[in-house]
């Protein structure tokens, strides 16, 4: 059996820096972008001023529209809500980076993403208020349903990436996965099939701290999570999770090497999740207060607003514009799930074959005559 060595020197294999990239100081300012990091002295493109204001803006709202959800969870409004504060950064900077062409592949815990990506707050609840499996049109949106399984999606983003890669397209899939997923042997499936394909995927695990009440201590011995693509032939890197400017850097030079023919990359950040696991967890129990102050100090949303102030690019007039229109948003999103649902018992045959087969059709038309003659 004829085999080839992997040089290891070469540019296409690339190891994480070994510090998390970060471009901006713990609290936002006081620092200039460093965007060459690692030994292999890789440079990623400093972000432009309307791409920090336009994450600024969208943090915020995605923060407003979390703490909604949460409320309309404990008012039952919702079945369970898994809030993502914390990790705005992480949500908004990984809808950004995806061109409409590409595709997303999100989590339960990544509602923020997909109203980042432009859908409708309602759409992106419905599987959370308990209507549907998915509220939005996936293919419209070029978003995939939201995967409650561990890791099972991150197959079907490398398959599609390479799918769309054999029609000649430039498409890129973008896949979300919690520090929790990556124990998972789905997960190192994809990881392995997209490496050996060369499929333009990017894995971004949001490393927020624990799996439920598992502490990452306790799930992988690895130095960081991003090593874990190193194995399979992926260009890895480690980045700062509540340093907006550095997810956005670092995600975008991931996702347009994908594009160019780069192969996968494995983009770990290192975020936290300030809420519970989902509004029915009780994160007291198994974590201490005083670890989340800690990272309450590194806010994401509060250190770009300090970044971009020093900058001269962000006054309190652009505060309060962007803090009133999230609180409007908000109460859209309030006043809109109030209203109960108009569902049909014949919605349960919509969206399950493009062409329905004859049983299935069968069974319609006897629901339908039931119906009709209640």
């Amino acid at each position: 059996m004829h085999t080839t060595a992997r040089n290891w020197a070469e540019p296409s294999i690339w190891l994480p820096s070994q510090v998390p990239v970060s471009l901006l100081s713990a609290n936002g300012n006081a620092q200039e972008f460093d965007t060459t990091h690692g030994p292999q002295k890789r440079t990623y493109p400093e972000p432009s001023a309307d791409s920090l204001l336009t994450a600024y803006r969208k943090m915020t709202l995605g923060r407003r529209f979390d703490e909604q959800a949460t409320a309309l969870a404990r008012q039952g409004r919702l079945a369970v809500h898994p809030s993502s504060l914390g990790q705005e950064a992480c949500q908004v900077a990984a809808a950004l980076v995806l061109r409409t062409t590409d595709w997303l592949f999100p989590t339960y815990r990544d509602c923020v993403a997909l109203v980042s990506r432009g859908i409708d707050p309602v759409e992106a609840l419905t599987l959370l208020r308990g209507d549907a499996h998915c509220g939005y049109d996936p293919v419209r949106h070029r978003t995939a349903p939201q995967c409650t399984p561990l890791a099972t999606h991150a197959a079907h983003a490398t398959g599609l990436a390479h799918g769309e890669r054999l029609k000649g397209s430039a498409t890129v899939a973008l896949a979300l996965v919690g520090d929790g997923a990556t124990s998972e042997g789905d997960f190192h499936e994809a990881l392995n099939l997209a490496g050996v394909l060369k499929a333009p995927v990017v894995f971004f695990v949001q490393n927020n701290g624990y799996a439920i009440s598992v502490p990452l201590s306790e799930q992988c011995a690895a130095p960081s999570l991003a090593y874990k693509g190193v194995g399979y032939g992926i260009r890895s890197e480690q980045v700062d999770g509540n340093d907006a400017a550095a997810v956005l850097a670092v995600l975008t030079t991931a996702v347009e090497d994908a594009r160019a023919g780069g192969g996968p990359w494995l983009v770990e950040a290192h975020t936290y999740r300030m809420g519970p696991h989902t509004s029915a967890d009780d994160p007291s129990r198994y974590r201490a207060a005083a670890e989340a102050d800690r990272w309450r100090e590194r806010d994401p949303i509060a250190r770009l607003e300090s970044a971009l102030r020093e900058r001269g690019l962000l006054t309190d007039a652009d505060v309060k514009t962007a803090a009133a229109e999230a609180e409007a948003y908000a109460a859209d999103v309030r006043e809109r799930l109030s209203a109960e649902p108009e569902l049909t018992p014949e919605a349960l045959f919509d969206h399950v074959f493009a062409s329905p087969p004859p049983h299935l059709a069968d069974q319609q038309a006897l629901l339908r005559a039931e119906l009709e003659n209640c």
